[in-house]
């Protein structure tokens, strides 16, 4: 059941991503930004913990996972160490991500060539 979960939440978000892209003059950046900027939203409602526990991976692989450990982290590192824990909260949440995000693209920018 865990699958056909999984598969019905990132199906909603990816159709709500794609709905905004065609109805709108929105860039897929903005959609990007809103999708983020939800996922904290809903992270701060208490709502994003329970759509991981009922999608798993539906929940934790779309872009909305990532506002939701940049507000998780930043709420744990304010709750331990006030306004300097905020910012060190979201750099430990989020840096292993970045991270692999930006050596992926790197070797993907190496091995092809754009055609313009």
């Amino acid at each position: 059941m865990i699958y056909l979960n999984a598969f019905i939440l990132s199906g909603i978000i990816c159709a709500i991503a794609q709905i905004i892209i065609e109805y709108t003059n929105l860039t897929p950046g903005h959609v990007n930004a809103i999708l983020v900027v939800a996922g904290a939203v809903l992270s701060f409602f208490g709502v994003y913990e329970i759509l991981l526990k009922w999608a798993g991976a539906g929940a934790s692989v779309p872009i909305t996972n990532y506002g939701h450990l940049l507000f998780k982290g930043a709420y744990e590192g304010f709750i331990e160490d006030g306004m300097t824990g905020l910012l060190d909260g979201i750099m430990s949440t989020s840096s292993g991500g970045v991270a692999v995000t930006i050596i992926i693209a790197f070797i993907v920018a190496i091995i092809f060539k754009p055609k313009h």
